[in-house]
């Protein structure tokens, strides 16, 4: 078995650090407006992956093939073209909201959106919801304990 080691790590960059950085104007907003949300509605706190993806909680995942490891739950990453939304679409019930979004593409694990005015931000919030409860109920494979 080959061995790999994933790259995308928490880190300890200030997430109002990042954001403040993002250039463009409008990105740089709608990351605020993203921060906010899946605060709320993860009730999460934000930590950077990597040098570019804010997640908001984590889960374990270990495939067929050996490989396992530590990922965020749900956030997004401001790029310069779109906005990279993580951990929404592999839900049940995200064709469902997928229809009523509004203006986006899909990747394979992720959501992509010019900018929030072109979605319902609702449907955004249920995607958030529904999206962070599969992924950590439904594919966290680390063992629970009590509370």
């Amino acid at each position: 078995m080959t061995s790999y080691e994933n790259t995308t790590k928490p880190t300890d960059v200030p997430v109002e650090e990042f954001i403040s950085q993002v250039e463009h104007p409008v990105r740089r907003t709608d990351a605020e407006v993203l921060d906010e949300m899946f605060r709320r509605v993860t009730g999460q706190q934000p930590v950077m992956w990597g040098p570019s993806m804010v997640g908001y909680g984590q889960y374990h995942y270990e495939y067929d093939s050996g490989h396992s490891g530590d990922a965020l739950a749900a956030g997004f990453s401001p790029r310069k073209t779109n906005l990279s939304l993580y951990g929404l679409v592999t839900q049940p019930e995200a064709p469902a909201l997928l229809d009523r979004l509004g203006k986006h593409k899909l990747g394979k694990a992720c959501l992509y959106v010019n900018k929030l005015a072109d979605v319902d931000l609702g449907v955004l919030e249920e995607l958030m919801r529904t999206g962070y409860r599969y992924v950590t109920e439904e594919l966290d494979q680390e063992p629970r304990h009590g509370a």
